[in-house]
C-alpha cells in the first residue's frame, strides 16, 4: 500500500509539472498572440455584458452571465488562493506572486478561447436539452472521431470534480481555528459532525439543480470577495510602511529567486521559482482545465465571444485580486518567513492555511481568525456546490442526463469520507486526474482556435456596425 500511495504520489505531481505548465502556458501564449491581444481590448465591454446590458431572457441557455461566471468563480476561489498562495510564498519568496500575474494574464485568455468555444459549439444532452462544455465542444467541433477525446474528459471529470480535498482541509481549518483553541477534542466525532453539517447544507443546493446553485454563488461569491477584500486592506493598513517594499520586491524578487527556499531546476533557482508560481497560479484559475466551459456553455446567450469576455474576467479576479490579497497579506505582517511545523500526514496546503490564520491574527487579533474562516468556509462549500454540477454533466455525457442525478448521491457520500479521513492516495489521484482534464480541453481549443478568432471579427464589425447605427 506504501508502494502504491508513493506511485500516486509521484503521478500527481509529475502530471501537475513541466509537461501541464507546457500544455497550459503554451497554449495560452499561442491564444495571446493569435489573437493578437484582442479580447484584452474589450475588458469595458466584457463588464458591460457581466451588468446585463446585453441580456435576453428568449436567448437559448439556462443562467445569466453573471450566475455563470459567478458559478465558474465558486469552482476556482476556494484552498488555493487562500492555502496555495502561502505555500507558494512560503517557498518561493515574493517573487512567486509575480509569475502567478503571468499564468493569469495567459490564463485569461485561455478561458477566453475555452468559454467561447462551449458557446460555440453546443451539443444536446439524451434529454434534448442544450448542453456546453469540453466534451460537447470536442464532438460538435471536431467531429465523432474525436469522441475518445470527449469520454478521457468526462471520465476524468467524473474523479476529479470529487470533493475529498476541499472537504478536508475544511475540516482541518475549523479543527485548528475553532475546535482546538476551545478546548473541544477533535476526534472522529468532531469530524463526522462537520461533515454532516456540509453534506446538509450542500444537498439542499446541489439538488435543486443548477438554477440553484448558480443563485446561490451570485449571490455568495461577491459578498465573499469584498468581505476578504475589506480584511486584507485592514491588514495593509496596518501594516502600512512596509506595503511599497513587498510591492516592489514582488517584482525585483521574481527575477533574482533571492527568497527561493526549494529545489533547484532547469539548473537554477529562477527556473524552479517560475515553474512554482506558474504552476500555483494556474491550480488556482483552472484556466485551461474545463471546468469553466460547463457552468459558461450554459449561459443564455446567442453571442459566443460576450461569453468568452465574460469568463475572461474570471482569472483576473480570482488570480489578479483574490490571490493577490492574500500574498499581501502574508508578506507584509511578515509570516512568510515563520517555520511552520505540521504533524505527519498533514497535507503541505494546510501548513498554507496556518500561514494565512497566523497573517490575520497578528493584525486582526481574536476576530481575525474567525474573520477568515468564514471567507474559508464560504469559498470552499461554493466550492463543493459547483463541482458537484460539473461531475453531474460529465456523468450526463457517459451515461445519459436520466443517470446524471446518481452522481450527485456518490458526491454527497464522499463529504463523509473526506471529512472523517485523511486518504492521501485518494486527494492525489483526484488531484491528478483533475489535472488530465486539461489534454483534451486544450488539445480541441488549440486545434478549434482559428475558428474562434474569425468569430471574433465578425463580433467585432457587428459591434462597431451596432454603435454606428445607434
Amino acid at each position: 500500500m506504501d508502494k502504491l500511495d508513493q506511485l500516486i504520489a509521484d503521478f500527481a505531481s509529475f502530471v501537475w509539472g513541466l509537461p501541464l505548465i507546457i500544455l497550459l502556458i503554451g497554449g495560452g501564449l499561442y491564444f495571446l498572440i493569435l489573437s493578437k491581444f484582442l479580447p484584452f481590448r474589450y475588458i469595458g465591454h466584457a463588464i458591460q455584458v457581466l451588468r446585463g446590458k446585453y441580456d435576453d431572457p428568449n436567448d437559448p441557455g439556462q443562467i445569466t452571465h453573471f450566475q455563470a461566471l459567478s458559478t465558474a468563480l465558486s469552482s476556482t476561489i476556494g484552498m488555493g488562493n487562500i492555502a496555495g498562495v502561502a505555500v507558494a510564498i512560503s517557498i518561493g519568496g515574493p517573487g512567486a506572486m509575480f509569475w502567478m500575474w503571468v499564468s493569469a494574464i495567459v490564463g485569461m485568455s485561455t478561458k477566453f478561447f475555452t468559454c467561447t468555444l462551449a458557446i460555440m459549439y453546443r451539443g444536446k444532452d439524451s434529454k434534448g436539452k442544450l448542453q456546453g462544455g469540453p466534451m460537447y465542444f470536442i464532438m460538435e467541433g471536431l467531429g465523432k472521431s474525436w469522441k475518445p477525446l470527449a469520454i478521457m474528459f468526462s471520465v476524468c471529470g467524473l474523479i476529479g470534480a470529487l470533493p475529498l480535498f476541499n472537504v478536508n482541509q475544511l475540516t482541518q481549518a475549523i479543527n485548528y481555528i475553532i475546535l482546538k483553541p476551545n478546548g473541544i477534542e477533535v476526534n472522529f466525532v468532531s469530524n463526522l459532525i462537520i461533515g454532516i453539517v456540509l453534506i446538509t447544507i450542500t444537498s439542499f443546493v446541489i439538488l435543486g439543480g443548477l438554477s440553484r446553485i448558480s443563485k446561490i454563488a451570485s449571490k455568495l461569491v461577491p459578498i465573499m470577495v469584498v468581505l476578504y477584500f475589506i480584511l486584507v486592506l485592514i491588514i495593509l493598513g496596518i501594516n502600512i510602511e512596509v506595503v511599497p517594499k513587498y510591492l516592489v520586491l514582488i517584482f525585483t524578487d521574481a527575477f533574482t529567486a533571492d527568497n527561493y527556499t526549494g529545489d533547484a531546476m532547469f539548473g537554477g533557482v529562477l527556473g524552479a521559482l517560475i515553474l512554482l508560481g506558474i504552476r500555483r497560479g494556474a491550480f488556482s484559475n483552472e484556466a485551461g482545465i474545463g471546468t469553466a466551459p460547463m457552468a459558461h456553455g450554459a449561459a443564455k446567450t446567442n453571442e459566443p465571444i460576450r461569453e468568452g469576455l465574460v469568463a475572461m474576467l474570471g482569472p483576473a479576479i480570482d488570480t489578479l485580486i483574490v490571490c493577490t490579497l492574500t500574498a499581501l497579506a502574508i508578506l507584509v505582517t511578515g509570516v512568510w518567513q515563520n517555520e511552520v511545523v505540521i504533524d505527519e500526514g498533514t497535507s503541505e496546503s494546510f501548513k498554507g492555511i496556518i500561514l494565512t490564520v497566523t497573517a490575520f491574527e497578528s493584525s486582526i487579533p481574536s476576530v481575525g481568525a474567525y474573520l477568515l474562516l468564514i471567507c474559508i468556509v464560504v469559498f470552499s462549500m461554493s466550492s463543493l456546490f459547483s463541482f458537484s454540477y460539473y461531475g453531474t454533466k460529465c456523468m450526463s455525457f457517459l451515461l445519459g442526463a436520466d443517470k446524471k442525478h446518481y452522481y450527485n448521491y456518490f458526491y454527497i457520500f464522499s463529504i463523509i469520507v473526506g471529512a472523517t479521513a485523511s486518504l492521501s492516495m485518494m486527494i492525489n489521484l483526484i488531484d491528478g486526474v483533475f489535472a488530465l482534464m486539461a489534454i483534451p480541453t486544450m488539445i480541441a481549443t488549440i486545434i478549434l482556435a482559428p475558428k474562434v478568432v474569425k468569430e471574433f471579427k465578425a463580433y467585432s464589425k457587428r459591434i462597431k456596425e451596432d454603435k454606428h447605427d445607434g
